[in-house]
């Protein structure tokens, strides 16, 4: 399936079935097949440019809106965080991320320059990467209204720039270019904006009492539908505290999922399913997962 990963000359860290259960926020997740954390941008080029074509890739961040199944991931799953940090501002109004930059990072320093407005990145609760590649938001703004480029890598190792026409984005949806992945992006401001270091702190502070935050979870389990909550609708329908095994729709938020007791990522997946499938009997509105689920399931 590879051009023997082990074989290939890296000089980041190469691990062979490392379990997915200590990278994803809810604590679950059967081992990759393959876990590498490159050293350097040279050193990622150089593991992808030697990989066999056919090989599954997949590129992890934070694993807060992941959910890997209890058999694992074949292939190799990348860790780009550890040299994916870049954070520099190159004007007025722009500043460039690394796709590793934990978006609650971003957010404090854009703060800190003035750049505005920028404080709803720390309502994000993973990385630029996966903003970018799901069009994250809160408190009303989306990562995608202030991305002016992007640098993708591919999966022979070559760099590209991309603009944002290359992509077409949605609300928590981002279609472009297969077999490329998020390096960094560059994100335009605006001048007459001043952000509120107070606003971003009450932002975060909501968030602390409104979500069961000290808890394994993944954050919101499904997309809000048009005009309304998919909080309200899981609630309304007497699904606050559901259990199956280890995993219960949060009493606090009915949008989280959490790891009550040893949850399986079977009994996360199968309480996700019970949950949209009671909404669309309720309500008859038919839910969309906000969380990515991958990997394959125990027989």
């Amino acid at each position: 399936m590879m051009a023997a990963a082990t074989e290939l000359e890296v000089r980041g860290e190469l691990r062979s079935n490392e379990p997915m259960s200590r990278h994803t926020s809810w604590r679950v997740g059967g081992p990759a097949e393959t876990f590498f954390v490159p050293d350097s941008i040279a050193d990622l080029s150089a593991f992808l440019a030697g990989l066999d074509a056919d090989t599954p890739i997949f590129w992890h961040g934070v694993g807060s809106n992941l959910l890997v199944r209890d058999g694992g991931l074949p292939g190799v799953v990348i860790s780009a965080t550890k040299v994916l940090r870049k954070l520099e501002r190159n004007s007025d109004d722009t500043v460039t991320a690394g796709a590793g930059v934990p978006c609650t990072q971003l957010a404090r320093q854009c703060v800190r320059w003035g750049l505005g407005p920028s404080e709803f990145f720390a309502g994000i609760p993973g990385t630029v990467g996966g903003a970018l590649a799901m069009n994250a938001g809160a408190h009303g703004g989306e990562t995608w209204e202030r991305v002016a480029s992007v640098h993708t890598i591919d999966r022979a190792g070559l760099l590209h720039e991309r603009s944002p026409q290359d992509y077409t984005v949605g609300y928590r949806s981002v279609r472009g270019p297969d077999n490329e992945w998020f390096v960094e992006a560059t994100f335009y401001f605006d001048p007459d904006v001043t952000p509120s270091m107070d606003a971003m702190k009450d932002m975060l502070e909501r968030r602390k009492t409104t979500q069961p935050l000290g808890l394994p979870s993944c954050g919101s389990v499904f997309r809000n539908p048009p005009g309304d909550y998919s909080a309200r609708l899981i609630e309304a329908a007497g699904l606050k505290g559901h259990r199956i095994g280890g995993a219960e729709v949060s009493t606090k938020h009915a949008n989280f999922i959490i790891n009550r007791e040893d949850a399986t990522a079977g009994d996360i997946e199968a309480l996700i399913e019970h949950v949209r499938l009671t909404v669309l009997e309720v309500h008859g509105v038919s839910l969309q997962h906000e969380v990515r689920i991958v990997g394959e399931a125990t027989v």
